[in-house]
C-alpha cells in the first residue's frame, strides 16, 4: 500500500509538470480595456505581434473599453488563472480602488503581477499667458493668493492628470479649479486658447506645443529631468513634492495564475521590451519600456494603491 500511495504521487507531480510544461496549447488574449490607438492598446498589439514567436500560440488583442477600464479589467479578474486571459493596464487600475465605491472586484488584491513594460512621463503646463505662471513657484504663489481662481483642466475625474494635480495642491497648499473634459483632445485646445491656466499632459502630448512656444513647461512629474526638455525641473527640484507622477502600464493575470506561466511570461514580455523597433514605437506614445520582476511590481502597484487612496480620500475625489 506504501509503495502504491508513493507511485501515485510521483505520478501526480509528474502529471503536473507535463500540465506546466505544454503550456500554452492554445491562444492568449491580451484584454486591453480601452479603445484602440491608445497607449495601453499599442502596448498590447506591440506584445501581440511578437509573443507568438516565443509562444508558439496566437496572441489576441481584445478592447473592451468602458467605465475608465472597470469592465475589462473585472472580466480579466473574473477569468479561470490559467495563464490565458492577460490584462494590459496603466495606473489608473489602481486609482480606481479608491474613486469607485461599487466595483465588482478588486483592482489590486483579484490580479497577479506579470511585468512592468514601460513608464510614461506627465508634465506640468500652462498658457504663457497666464499671469505669473513662469516657473512652478510663481504658479503656486499665484494660486495661493488666488484661491478658487486658475483653472487646470483634466481628461476626466480620476484620470491620472486629475489625481496628479490632486496631490500637487495638497502638496501645496493651493486650490485650484478642476474643469475636467470628456478627453484630452478639448482640454488641451482650451488650454492652448488661454481658457484654461495648467494641465498635466503626457509629454508626446505637451512637447510640440512647448517647442512651438504656445505653452510652458513648469516641471516634469517624473523623478529625473527629460533628455527633450533638460532645462524643465523636476517636481522634486522646484521644491514642490518628492512625489513624481509617473503612469507605469503592466500586464497582469488573473489571481492565482501559476508561478511557472507567470514566470515564463515575464521573461518572454522582458525580450520583447528589448527591441528597439518597440523602443521607438513606445516612444511615439511617450512610453519608456521598462521591465520588472513580478514581485517588483507588485510591490510597485501595492505602494501606489495606497498613495492614491490617500490623495482621493483627502480631496474627497468620487467617480462614482
Amino acid at each position: 500500500m506504501r509503495f502504491l500511495r508513493k507511485t501515485f504521487a510521483t505520478l501526480l507531480v509528474a502529471a503536473s509538470a507535463a500540465a506546466a510544461h505544454a503550456w500554452p496549447d492554445q491562444p492568449v488574449t491580451l484584454v486591453v480595456p480601452y479603445t484602440p490607438g491608445t497607449g495601453i492598446d499599442l502596448i498590447a498589439r506591440q506584445l501581440s505581434a511578437r509573443l507568438p514567436a516565443a509562444l508558439g500560440q496566437p496572441v489576441i488583442v481584445e478592447n473592451l473599453a468602458g467605465a475608465s477600464g472597470n469592465i475589462g479589467s473585472e472580466k480579466v479578474a473574473r477569468a479561470k488563472p490559467d495563464g490565458y486571459t492577460l490584462l494590459v493596464q496603466v495606473n489608473t487600475l489602481v486609482m480606481n480602488k479608491g474613486l469607485y465605491k461599487s466595483l465588482a472586484y478588486d483592482p489590486v488584491a483579484d490580479f497577479t503581477p506579470v511585468s512592468q513594460t514601460s513608464w510614461g512621463t506627465l508634465l506640468l503646463v500652462t498658457n504663457p499667458s497666464t499671469q505669473k505662471a513662469g516657473s512652478l513657484a510663481q504658479l503656486v504663489a499665484t494660486a495661493k493668493a488666488n484661491p478658487g481662481k486658475l483653472t487646470y483642466a483634466t481628461p476626466g475625474v480620476g484620470t491620472p492628470h486629475h489625481l496628479s494635480m490632486a496631490l500637487l495642491m495638497q502638496g501645496t497648499g493651493t486650490d485650484l479649479l478642476h474643469v475636467p473634459y470628456k478627453g484630452t483632445a478639448g482640454a488641451v485646445t482650451d488650454l492652448l486658447g488661454g481658457r484654461i491656466d495648467a494641465m498635466f499632459l503626457p509629454v508626446h502630448v505637451a512637447l510640440q506645443h512647448i517647442q512651438a512656444g504656445k505653452l510652458k513647461a513648469l516641471a516634469t512629474g517624473s523623478s529625473h529631468r527629460l533628455p527633450q526638455l533638460p532645462d524643465v525641473p523636476t517636481l522634486a527640484e522646484a521644491g514642490v513634492t518628492a512625489d513624481n507622477v509617473d503612469m507605469w502600464y503592466g500586464v497582469l493575470a488573473p489571481k492565482g495564475t501559476p508561478a511557472n506561466v507567470v514566470a515564463r511570461l515575464n521573461t518572454e514580455i522582458a525580450a520583447v521590451l528589448k527591441s528597439p523597433e518597440v523602443a521607438k514605437s513606445f516612444e511615439s506614445q511617450g512610453m519608456v519600456p521598462a521591465s520588472s520582476t513580478p514581485a517588483a511590481f507588485g510591490a510597485l502597484i501595492q505602494k501606489d494603491a495606497q498613495r492614491w487612496a490617500t490623495v482621493v480620500k483627502k480631496g474627497n475625489i468620487t467617480a462614482d
